[in-house]
C-alpha cells in the first residue's frame, strides 16, 4: 500500500487512520484487538487514540482506550508496524488538564505507561490551551523530543490564527513545528476546514488527518429519520444533520455507492482520501464488516464528476 508522509517529519502512513475512541468503550477489548488484527493485516499502520478517551462513558475515567491499545501491542507484538498516535490537553481531572509544561511532562509518562511503550510516533495537543503561552507547550514538546519520548507533534482542534501563531513561534525559535493538524471534516463540516484551516495546512506543508470523517455515522446512510437516532449510542449526534442539506448528501452519496458497487460510507471516506490536503481521514470499527467497509474505501477512486457532485451537494446553502 502506497504510503504518505506525515507533514515535513519522516512519518509515512497509509491513506486511512483507525480511532481508537471505540475501545474500551463500543468495542469491548476482545473486539478492539480483533478489528486492530485485521486493520494491521490489510497493510494499514495509523493508530489514533488519546489519554482522555474514554471518560465520557459511564464508569471511565478516562485512558481506556490507551490501557487496550497497549495491552493489544505487547500481545501482538506488532508495535514497530504500527504508528501510534495519541493526545494530551483535555481534561482527565480537577489538575489534569492543559497544556502547560507541567502538565505535558506528568501526561506523557502516564501516556506511555497506558500504551506500555517507550515512546509515542505522534503526540498531538488535543486542544488549544489559551492560558499557556504557545512557547512554553512548544518547548515541553520539544524536550520530550530530545528525550526520544515522542518522534513529532501534532495539533487538534486550533483555529487557523492559533496555528499559524505557534507555527511562527517555531520558526523563530528554532523549536519543533506541528507537523500536523487534526480537525473536524467531513462531508457535512466542510466550511470552517476549507475557508480557514486548510489554506495554513497548504501554505506550510501539514499534514491532515480530520476526524469524524463519517459524521459520527450519518455518512454512512444509517440514520435517515428521527427514529434511527437510537440505534447506537452515538445517535444524538448526528440529529443535526437531519435537515434538507444532510438527507441532499446521503442522496448524492447513495446514488455514487449504487453506480459504482460500493456503500454511502465507502464513498464519503474515498472523497476525503481524493482531497489533496488530506493525509488520511480517521474512522473508527466496532465489528468486521465495518472495517472492510474502512479498508475498501481506500480502493475506490472518484473520477472528477463524482467529486464534483459530492461537492455541490454537500455545499452550504
Amino acid at each position: 500500500m502506497k504510503k504518505r508522509k506525515l507533514g515535513t517529519s519522516v512519518i509515512e502512513i497509509a491513506p486511512l487512520a483507525f480511532g481508537g475512541n471505540v475501545f474500551g468503550w463500543t468495542a469491548d477489548e476482545p473486539t478492539s484487538f480483533q478489528v486492530l488484527d485485521a486493520f494491521v493485516a490489510a497493510g494499514f499502520n495509523f493508530i489514533d487514540t488519546a489519554d482522555v478517551y474514554s471518560k465520557w462513558a459511564q464508569g471511565h475515567q478516562g485512558g481506556e482506550s490507551e490501557s487496550i491499545l497497549g495491552r493489544w501491542l505487547k500481545k501482538s507484538g506488532k508495535r514497530h508496524q504500527v504508528v501510534i498516535a495519541t493526545k494530551v490537553g483535555m481534561e482527565m481531572g480537577p489538575d489534569k488538564k492543559g497544556l502547560s509544561k507541567a502538565y505535558i511532562l506528568r501526561a506523557v509518562e502516564d501516556s506511555l505507561r497506558r500504551l506500555q511503550i517507550d515512546y509515542i510516533d505522534l503526540y498531538q495537543a488535543h486542544v488549544d490551551d489559551p492560558a499557556t503561552p504557545l512557547e512554553e507547550t512548544l518547548e515541553a514538546f520539544a524536550n520530550l523530543i530530545t528525550q526520544g519520548k515522542i518522534r513529532a507533534i501534532g495539533a487538534s482542534n486550533y483555529s487557523a490564527e492559533r496555528l499559524t501563531q505557534a507555527l511562527e513561534i517555531s520558526r523563530k525559535c528554532g523549536l519543533p513545528p506541528y507537523e500536523c493538524l487534526q480537525p473536524h471534516y467531513n462531508l457535512c463540516e466542510r466550511a470552517d476546514y476549507e475557508t480557514k484551516l486548510e489554506p495554513v495546512c497548504l501554505t506550510h506543508g501539514l499534514g491532515v488527518i480530520s476526524y469524524f470523517s463519517l459524521a459520527k455515522g450519518f455518512l454512512t446512510g444509517k440514520y435517515r429519520a428521527a427514529d434511527d437516532l437510537s440505534k447506537s449510542v452515538r445517535g444524538q449526534g448526528v440529529k443535526a444533520y437531519l435537515n434538507e442539506r444532510g438527507f441532499r448528501i446521503l442522496d448524492a452519496l447513495d446514488q455514487i455507492a449504487k453506480e459504482h458497487r460500493s456503500t454511502p460510507a465507502r464513498v464519503a471516506l474515498a472523497w476525503l482520501i481524493a482531497r489533496p490536503s488530506v493525509t488520511a481521514p480517521i474512522a473508527s470499527a466496532t465489528n468486521l464488516t465495518q472495517m472492510t467497509d474502512l479498508i475498501e474505501a481506500t480502493k475506490l477512486e472518484l473520477g472528477p464528476p463524482a467529486i464534483e457532485r459530492l461537492n455541490q451537494e454537500s455545499a452550504l446553502t
